[in-house]
Order: structure tokens, then C-alpha cells, then sequence
């Protein structure tokens, strides 16, 4: 898992827009990374809109936003045009960098244990290094957690 104050490991994975992302690509650029949990769920679509309707205050403070879920490209561009969202949409179907990120955990949903993302959000660095993590993220106001963060990060 990555660590406040060091450099997070490179990664590949596709994106909405029919391209790859890579961290290592970013360099220059904040970038804010959201695990979600599913395409088109409620607290997903809520959290989604949330980045969307902040979008141009997080460009403003030179940040690239992407969300990553294990869903597909194709219901990744779906949800992408169906909510306007003006960012990429990643597919992890394989697991790799919810991994790397440690965002898999096991939660109930509907009294059975099931393994799946826990909602979280990583800021990095125009240098590649983790300045902060939000994990069990709950949607109400954590948007404006985010930007309070980078807007006073993006001042130093």
C-alpha cells in the first residue's frame, strides 16, 4: 500500500475515452484518485456528481480527478454519459490496483459478507507522492474534504 510523504508505485489501467491511464503520465498534474464500489449505484452516483459539480474548482488547483471501480469499460461509459462526468473512468477488473491501494475489504450487504471496494480517495502529487488518504469514505460531505485539502496543499 502506498504511504503519506512516498512516491506511489506506476500503474496502467484503461479508461473511459477508449485510452489508457498512466500515473507516471501525470506528472505535473495533482491527481485525485476515488475508489468507488459500483457503476450506477446510489453513494456512487452521489459521489460522482459531487467531483462533477466541483470539477472546475479542482482544475482551477491543477488537479486531474479519475474513479476506479472494478465495473468494465462499457458500463463505465454508460454511467461517464449518463452523469456528464467531465473526468475518466478507470476499469480494475482484475483487482491490481485496488491492491496496490489496499481497497478491497470484505462488508455486509444484505447480512452476507461480501468482498468488495471500500469507498475510498488518494491525493498525489505533481511529484508522484501520496500526500493524503481518505479511507471508508462517507459521501456527505467529503467532497469538500478533498477540496479544503488540495486548496490548501496546492498553496504550499
Amino acid at each position: 500500500m502506498p504511504e503519506i510523504n512516498l512516491a506511489v508505485e506506476d500503474f496502467i489501467l484503461p479508461s473511459t475515452g477508449d485510452k489508457e491511464f498512466s500515473l507516471a503520465n501525470c506528472t505535473g498534474k495533482n491527481v485525485i484518485i476515488y475508489f468507488y464500489p459500483k457503476d450506477d449505484t446510489p453513494g456512487c452516483t452521489i459521489e460522482g456528481q459531487n467531483f462533477r459539480d466541483n470539477w472546475h474548482l479542482f482544475t482551477e488547483m491543477n488537479c486531474i480527478i479519475v474513479g476506479v471501480s472494478r465495473d468494465s469499460i462499457k458500463s463505465h461509459e454508460g454511467f461517464k454519459a449518463k452523469m456528464q462526468f467531465p473526468f475518466e473512468l478507470l476499469s480494475d477488473a482484475d483487482e491490481k490496483v485496488c491492491d496496490l491501494f489496499g481497497v478491497m475489504k470484505m462488508k455486509n450487504m444484505y447480512g452476507k459478507q461480501v468482498r468488495g471496494i471500500e469507498r475510498s480517495t488518494f491525493v498525489i502529487d505533481t511529484q508522484g507522492i501520496l500526500r493524503k488518504e481518505w479511507r471508508g469514505v462517507k459521501v456527505p460531505g467529503h467532497i469538500q474534504e478533498v477540496l479544503d485539502f488540495v486548496n490548501t496543499f496546492s498553496q504550499q
